[in-house]
């Protein structure tokens, strides 16, 4: 079965930069598209970016398009998010997700799986 493991959340000050990693396991992901996902206490889910594990295409919401970059690692199996000019509004729960076959929407419905979380909170 395919597991997402999500790390490198923290505390973080605002204009601070942090990298997020999704360590991936239990098939291949080379037909695969990721995605990273975001929610705030009392928010809906929210994509944040996209990738297909090969292909090379990436998506980013607009707001945060310009401060964040979604990459991977094929060798080490994982994909990251690099978070910089951190800002208050970006503070959330980070998820991965995967979703086999090309995303028709940037939306939490089109993905099967998901890792558990990494809390990211950015102070003023």
């Amino acid at each position: 079965q395919v597991q997402l493991v999500e790390s490198g959340g923290g505390l973080v000050q605002a204009g601070g930069s942090l990298r997020l990693s999704c360590a991936t396991s239990g098939r291949t992901f080379s037909t695969y598209t990721m995605a990273w996902f975001r929610q705030a206490p009392g928010k809906e889910r929210d994509f944040v970016a996209a990738e297909r594990w090969t292909g090379g295409s990436t998506y980013y919401a607009d707001s945060v398009e310009g401060r964040f970059t979604i990459s991977r690692d094929n060798a080490k199996n994982t994909l990251y998010l690099q978070m910089n000019s951190l800002k208050p509004e970006d503070t959330a729960v980070y998820f991965c997700a995967a979703r086999r076959g090309i995303l028709v929407r940037p939306i939490k419905d089109e993905f099967d799986y998901w890792g558990q979380g990494t809390q990211v909170t950015v102070s003023s």
